[in-house]
């Protein structure tokens, strides 16, 4: 299996596969309309929400937020990777792969999982073979067992160990760069990313290391430094310990997620096998999915000092789109000074269980907190906090959970529900810009929380990518506001590639952190009727945003203005925009 896959065949495959067919073998699903709909397989849930259109060649579950290509679904349903998907359906269609001559070692990812592999296994012996790594982990109280059971490794201090050893042809260094195992010196030459570190294998759903954390032995710094991320490793998406976790469990009642590689490994050590950690990296919708698909129980564990506190309150923002009925979310605060570690290896497993117990639930957390900024005995008080909890409800879908929320809520503040929502609506009916006049294309389609034109524009391209044929990308140069580089390369993709599909669109942006919400607008329906035109539309839309772009540049020389004198060249611009 040599060789690239060509980016066209993957177009045309995703295009060509039969999504209801792929799915349909796996999950049993009901004709609904124009759809499919089944109990989604990545989540618990009675009421089905799990949506497969065969028009637009993909999947997506409105209640988990799941999407994604025939592709996508065997990677994620069947645990393979990227060319194990195309290769089990090429073969399903009854097509061979091609493969391109450019052949680079670096690009290929059975080569990459075997050399993380042998990196792996060699960072294993040297553990063995230094006791100042062994006498490091025996003081932090991990025996022998836990170390293997996690893979824990050593590199040795040196600037080339790895280089020496895997790194002998130009061929085999591309590897360990595209690996992440070595960086680039600025006069051509490499060195070893990691020295004189415990080594932390990081895994994918079937317990391949796809990178490595590294903690220092010292008080040198980065304390911690994981792998870049490369073709393998998206670091927004992975958990660590989540293999090992599910490894040592037959089913998760509930997760708890940390911060650190030695807070897993310290709670597995202790018998708490549900502990999982991000990746230096703030929690995401992405982590938040897989946490979902394994157990409606989730705690977030945090230090009590400032950061903690800090990534606690990130953590609960973006876990609000996620929450409803059934989902059970708290906060977990360990006394300052104190991490799990360090908390389990002096008080023992039953104290750190009792305060998992005792955490905050997602609702008191957030009053608890918007109380803590206000004087609630006051009426100032109690309209800021009203104030500062309306986006976050905002974030909350539609359903029992929304509606217990705003009743605490409310009760906080003495007001009966209905007021306090009534008020908050009001509230943002007075925001900036909301008195401004919508212009006639807006106030044909005006609904209640209308998508902005960057977004209606995004949905219309993904629904009927060949509407961007003819469209001039260059309206968009110089406009700076939310979406618009994302729209821009739509646009462009679907203007190199003619013939591309929606299943083809989201596959290309499958890894793109931009990429990640275009699932739920691809399931938009649009109108199917002989008067939609989706050209005319998404040409209208790229019209509003220039003029809005326009509009804003003008009040922006003509403050300028105000103030100072503007060049000659900006008042012929002034001028001309005028």
């Amino acid at each position: 299996m040599a060789g690239l896959i060509p980016q066209d065949f993957i177009d045309d495959l995703v295009a060509r596969a039969d999504v209801v067919e792929i799915i349909g073998r796996r999950v049993p699903l009901k004709k609904a309309g124009r759809e499919f709909k089944a109990c989604c397989p990545f989540h618990d849930e009675k009421t089905p929400s799990f949506t497969v259109s065969p028009s637009k060649g993909f999947y997506h579950c409105f209640g988990c937020g799941a999407h994604g290509t025939a592709l996508g679904f065997l990677m994620e349903y069947d645990h393979m990777d990227f060319p194990q998907a195309v290769e089990s359906l090429a073969q399903s269609m009854g097509v061979e792969v091609p493969r391109s001559a450019d052949d680079r070692p670096s690009r290929r990812y059975d080569e990459l999982f075997e050399l993380l592999n042998q990196v792996e296994k060699g960072w294993q012996r040297q553990l063995k073979e230094h006791p100042g790594a062994v006498d490091y982990l025996k003081g932090r109280g991990i025996d022998g067992a836990t170390a293997q059971r996690f893979g824990i490794g050593y590199a040795p201090d040196g600037w080339s160990v790895l280089l020496d050893r895997h790194g002998t042809s130009e061929e085999k260094i591309d590897r360990l760069l595209a690996a992440g195992l070595v960086i680039r010196k600025d006069n051509g030459g490499h060195y070893d990313r990691f020295r004189d570190r415990l080594m932390f294998p990081i895994r994918d759903a079937r317990g391949r290391a796809i990178a490595f954390g590294g903690r220092t032995l010292g008080d040198g710094e980065p304390k911690y430094l994981n792998s870049p991320e490369t073709v393998l490793f998206h670091k927004g998406r992975e958990l660590y310990g989540l293999w090992e976790a599910r490894q040592a469990l037959r089913s998760i009642d509930r997760l708890v997620v940390v911060e650190g590689y030695m807070d897993v490994v310290a709670l597995a050590r202790n018998g708490i096998d549900f502990a999982v950690a991000t990746l230096g990296t703030a929690t995401t919708p992405e982590h938040l999915n897989r946490l979902f698909r394994l157990t409606d129980d989730i705690a977030f564990c945090f230090d009590g000092d400032r950061a903690g506190k800090k990534a606690a309150w990130r953590a609960m923002e973006t876990t609000l789109p996620h929450i409803r009925e059934g989902r059970q979310v708290r906060f977990v605060f360990l006394p300052e000074g104190e991490d799990p570690d360090t908390f389990v290896s002096e008080k023992g497993a039953d104290a750190f269980i009792a305060e998992l117990d005792r955490g905050l639930m997602l609702s008191d957390y957030i009053i608890r907190e918007l109380a803590g900024e206000v004087d609630l005995s006051t009426v100032d008080g109690k309209a800021r906090f009203a104030e500062q909890a309306r986006p976050l409800l905002g974030k909350v879908g539609a359903g029992v959970y929304r509606d217990l929320l705003l009743q605490s809520l409310a009760e906080t503040v003495g007001l009966p529900p209905d007021r306090l929502e009534a008020n908050l609506g009001a509230a943002a009916a007075r925001a900036p810009g909301a008195g401004r006049r919508p212009s006639a294309f807006a106030r044909s389609r005006a609904k209640s929380g209308r998508p902005s034109v960057v977004r209606r524009a995004i949905t219309l391209l993904l629904n009927h990518p060949g509407a961007g044929a003819r469209l001039d990308v260059e309206k968009l140069a110089g406009i700076r506001r939310p979406g618009i580089d994302l729209l821009e390369k739509l646009i462009e993709t679907a203007q190199d590639e003619p013939n591309i599909s929606t299943a083809g669109l989201l596959e290309r942006w499958r890894h793109d952190e931009q990429g990640r919400h275009l699932g739920k607008l691809a399931a938009v329906e649009l109108p199917a009727d002989d008067d939609f035109d989706p050209a005319a539309e998404l040409a209208e839309c790229l019209d509003q945003i220039a003029a809005a772009g326009r509009r804003e540049r003008i009040d922006f020389l003509i403050e300028k203005q105000r103030l100072e004198a503007l060049s000659d060249e900006e008042l012929s611009e002034l001028r001309q925009l005028s």
